[in-house]
């Protein structure tokens, strides 16, 4: 609305002083929503755009699992770049369509339009960043707590696997570790030749009821870094009586069963510790990514506020 006020410069004509007309777009607000709102909203939209795009190429598929994707460590420059270009032309763009559409300020100072120019910049930068992170949500979420589940995963593995040693024959795991005490505890009561004898009567339900107990056992030997005689002495003559394995190969089984064990939790560790580093490597970039995105949509903003002005 055309709003109208006294200009005490226009001489008087008939004892009345003069009246001037002011534009629309000079009222006296500081902040343009409509145009911060339009720029996030775009600024966004080309965000999801190129996250699908990056998707495509394979940029974006990061495990710390191998043969899952890109490992963890493969996080190289491509990936960076791509993150940080993703930033900057989203941020670029938002920012200058919020700078090109705000209302044209009038009696300013020149300073003071470039520092709002700027804040609008920022503002815009501010609410497409919310939105994305709302979007992505879940990748936010999987890189900040990435270290955590992979080091629970590493450090529990192990510790559940007593308890659900006989499921692991019926029920894909997905935990490495897991896979290898499933194949450990078949391998331990393996039976060479013809096994049709052994496994009548109650020497199957024997075998089952004695593979959580071995499990437990195992998880126990792991855990403290070795395995007492006596139960080395005990699972050995389990497996020797279910099995018809003399107790020697009863006890190189016992043996040979530690030292996997042994192998594939240390190799979980180290796999924790890859993915704790990747983590933080990533959370890296990102925060720098951000950073370069507030920067240019502060500058495109500026941009586009001096060309709405011209």
């Amino acid at each position: 609305m055309t709003r109208t006020t006294i200009d005490p410069t226009i001489s008087p004509v008939h004892g009345q002083a003069g009246i001037r007309a002011i534009a629309p777009d000079a009222h006296n607000t500081a902040v343009s929503w409509p145009a911060i709102f339009a720029g996030a909203t775009v600024a966004a939209v080309l965000s999801l755009v190129l996250f699908i795009l990056g998707t495509g190429l394979g940029l974006t598929m990061i495990s710390p699992w191998a043969n899952q994707g890109v490992e963890a460590q493969t996080f190289g420059m491509t990936s960076i770049l791509w993150v940080t270009l993703t930033s900057l032309a989203a941020s670029a763009a938002g920012g200058y369509l919020a700078g090109r559409l705000r209302v044209r300020w009038t009696d300013l100072h020149g300073d003071e339009v470039f520092f709002r120019d700027t804040a609008h910049g920022l503002v815009t930068w501010g609410i497409s960043t919310l939105a994305t992170a709302a979007l992505f949500s879940s990748v936010f979420a999987a890189i900040a707590g990435g270290a955590a589940s992979a080091g629970a995963a590493a450090a529990g593995g192990i510790a559940t696997l007593g308890s659900s040693a006989v499921a692991m024959s019926d029920s894909e795991q997905d935990n490495p570790v897991e896979q290898l005490m499933g194949y450990t505890m078949d391998s331990l009561f393996r039976v060479e030749g013809d096994s049709t004898s052994l496994f009548e009567g109650d020497n199957t339900d024997a075998i089952q009821a004695a593979i959580p107990e071995l499990g437990r056992i195992f998880v126990n030997a792991v855990r403290t870094g070795a395995l007492p005689e006596e139960d080395a002495d005990y699972a050995a003559d389990v497996i020797a009586r279910t099995t018809g394995v003399t107790p020697q190969e009863a006890e190189q089984r016992i043996e040979d069963a530690f030292a996997s064990l042994q192998t594939a939790e240390m190799a979980a560790m180290e796999a924790a510790d890859e993915a704790r580093e990747a983590s933080a490597y990533v959370a890296m970039w990102m925060v720098v990514s951000l950073l370069v995105g507030a920067f240019i949509a502060s500058f495109a903003a500026t941009i586009g506020g001096r060309q709405r002005d011209l």
